[in-house]
């Protein structure tokens, strides 16, 4: 083993430090309240620092300032959700490669000991947009994890409604976590503290998904088309997704190659190079791996195939030919969003603006008219190759309002001012690390022809204990997102954001 410590021991630590009490049960600090999920009404935390969330009083909305002065609301010109970074995925898939973990960052993702969970996570999000009565919900990406058909076609399961099926093969759950996996690296739920026992047979029972039920628009992301969020299937790959070899251990001697230099990158999901994971991949197959059962669902897309999935979804106005998911959609008369497909198709994890996107942006930019505009794609802007060339098309129109996007899993809002007005640049955290939230925003107009966004968090709500344990390992998870800080800070939740009116030069 590593010398690295396992995240059944981080599980184990943060637990000590934060009490006895957590050790009991399920220790997740009583039932579910009744309610829709909105942080304005009540939040989630550990006052007393024992490792038990509670329910605590909610967040009201703080005015921001910075782009115009706050202004009476005088009409709502648009209410939508913006859910990403579901990663609804198949724990008991051969292709997924947790022994990476023990390489450190940035692959410390390739295990939560939540990650049984994802499809009852969704569902539970779901509970709470519907409360919220919104006209429209974003799927900001990343709704699938590992680029699988079986992960594609249960996250549609669940936003369609009716039964959902989660894991794969004849156990449904036969992976790391198992009980008999004498590895003490993995969480395993049955044995280890904060026990579960029987949680993972829980989490691949059959469940009746009451859908969405209101139209939602899709963007993409890496996940949902590359392995691991990095990789372009090969067919290393595409044999270990649908065979009988799984890679639960780290080979003796398997290190980062020499002069491996880890870059910089927003996403929390993988490895910044593409090549690394296949050139993991085949030295680990040179090593022990474990027989697992086969399934053919899990079967490795092509870009081409999830786009024409997920294209079945949106309602475009107008959209981009070919394999790009580039389109625009009216929310209201007053608010149009437009998606742009930042996905790499090549491999890696990071934005990619491409030929032909600024030109087919600039068009949209020009046939606004009076609304107002909301940039929407997976990964920021600013930080994806030739983003800078979007922003500055955006840093000139007066009618742009905000842009939003996913991929970090951490919320945060902050200002661009511009010389046309400026906009807000809005991210959202994840579906499954802490605190697997989704955003609720409402556009409303002010007095003086100016425009503020209504922005709140949404906790996943329903679905019994399941969605509560998920909740609770992610928060008790040292490496997740409550120590990494993806909750933001306060002015990054629940906040209303001015803009002045457009004013055309």
């Amino acid at each position: 083993m590593s010398g690295r410590i396992g995240r059944r021991a981080f599980l184990g630590r943060a637990m000590a430090g934060m009490g006895a009490a957590a050790l009991a049960g399920c220790g997740a600090g009583g039932p579910l309240p009744a309610g829709s999920g909105s942080t304005l009404e009540s939040t989630w935390g550990d006052p007393t620092g024992d490792g038990r969330l509670r329910v605590l009083a909610g967040e009201p909305l703080i005015a921001r300032a910075e782009l115009s002065a706050p202004a009476a609301d005088v009409g709502v010109l648009a209410t939508f959700a913006h859910l990403t970074d579901a990663h609804v995925l198949d724990a008991s898939s051969p292709a997924r490669v947790p022994f990476l973990r023990r390489l450190g960052p940035p692959f410390t993702s390739t295990f939560r000991p939540q990650e049984s969970l994802t499809a009852q996570v969704l569902e539970g999000a779901l509970t709470a947009v519907r409360a919220l009565g919104a006209e429209l919900v974003v799927q900001g990406g990343d709704l699938l994890d590992n680029d699988q058909g079986n992960e594609l076609s249960q996250a549609r399961s669940v936003l369609a409604g009716g039964i959902v099926t989660p894991g794969s093969g004849p156990h449904r759950y036969y992976g790391v976590q198992l009980a008999s996996d004498p590895d003490p690296f993995y969480y395993r739920p049955d044995v280890d503290a904060p026990r579960h026992p029987g949680l993972l047979q829980a989490a691949v029972r059959p469940f009746l998904a009451r859908g969405l039920g209101l139209p939602w628009v899709p963007v993409l992301g890496d996940h949902d088309i590359l392995v691991a969020g990095e990789l372009v299937p090969t067919p290393v790959t595409r044999a270990l997704a649908v065979g009988d070899r799984a890679l639960w251990e780290l080979p003796p001697g398997l290190t980062l190659p020499p002069g491996f230099r880890l870059q910089a990158t927003s996403s929390p999901d993988g490895p910044p190079a593409p090549g690394s994971v296949h050139e993991f991949l085949i030295r680990a197959l040179a090593g022990p791996t474990v027989r697992v059962p086969v399934d053919l669902t899990r079967r490795q897309l092509t870009a081409g195939e999830v786009v024409a999935e997920l294209r079945t979804a949106a309602a475009p106005t107008s959209t981009r030919t070919g394999d790009r998911l580039d389109y625009a959609v009216d929310v209201g008369e007053r608010v149009r969003l437009i998606v742009l497909d930042l996905a790499r198709r090549g491999g890696g994890s990071g934005g990619l603006v491409v030929a032909g996107q600024p030109a087919w942006l600039a068009g949209q930019l020009a046939q606004a008219g009076g609304q107002w505009l909301i940039i929407v794609s997976h990964q920021p802007l600013a930080e994806s190759a030739a983003g800078g060339e979007l922003l500055s098309l955006l840093d000139r129109s007066p009618q742009v309002l905000a842009t939003l996007c996913g991929h970090t899993h951490r919320n945060r809002i902050a200002p661009r001012a511009t010389a046309a007005g400026g906009y807000w640049q809005i991210e959202t955290a994840s579906l499954i690390d802490y605190p697997q939230q989704a955003r609720a925003l409402r556009i409303v107009a002010t007095a003086g022809g100016g425009v503020a966004i209504r922005t709140w968090m949404l906790d996943h709500v329903g679905y019994g204990p399941l969605g509560r344990i998920s909740r609770e390992l992610a928060y008790l998870d040292a490496e997740g997102g409550r120590p990494q800080g993806f909750g933001g800070g306060r002015l990054d939740r629940n906040v209303v954001l001015y803009r002045r009116a457009a004013v055309r030069s």
